[in-house]
C-alpha cells in the first residue's frame, strides 16, 4: 500500500515555489488547513489520516500533514492537483 503525504505548504497560496508549493498559483488557497485538506482527500475518493504535531520541514510552526492512502491508481501531482481544486470549492 502506497501513502502520501500532503503538508499544507504544498497547497498554500501565500508560499512560492521554492518555499514548498507544489500546485500552480491559481488552484492554490491561502492558508490551508489539515482538516479541510482530509475532507478535501476523503471527497475525491481516498483514505485521509490527519497527523497533528508535524511540521513541514521548511517551516516552524506545526501545520500538520495528511496521509493518503490507498491512491495508488493516481500521481501525486495528479492528486495533488484534485485535492487543491476541491478545495477551492469548499472555499466558495
Amino acid at each position: 500500500m502506497v501513502e502520501n503525504v500532503i503538508w499544507p505548504a504544498t497547497l498554500d497560496a501565500e508560499l512560492t515555489r521554492s518555499e514548498g508549493r507544489r500546485v500552480p498559483e491559481d488552484l492554490a488557497v491561502p492558508n490551508p488547513t489539515v482538516e479541510e485538506i482530509a475532507k478535501a482527500v476523503q471527497q475525491v475518493g481516498y483514505d485521509a489520516r490527519i497527523e497533528r504535531e508535524k511540521t513541514y520541514p521548511r517551516e516552524y510552526e506545526p501545520r500538520g500533514r495528511v496521509v493518503v492512502t490507498n491512491a495508488d491508481d493516481a500521481t501525486k501531482s495528479d492528486l495533488l492537483g484534485a485535492v487543491a481544486a476541491y478545495m477551492q470549492v469548499l472555499r466558495e
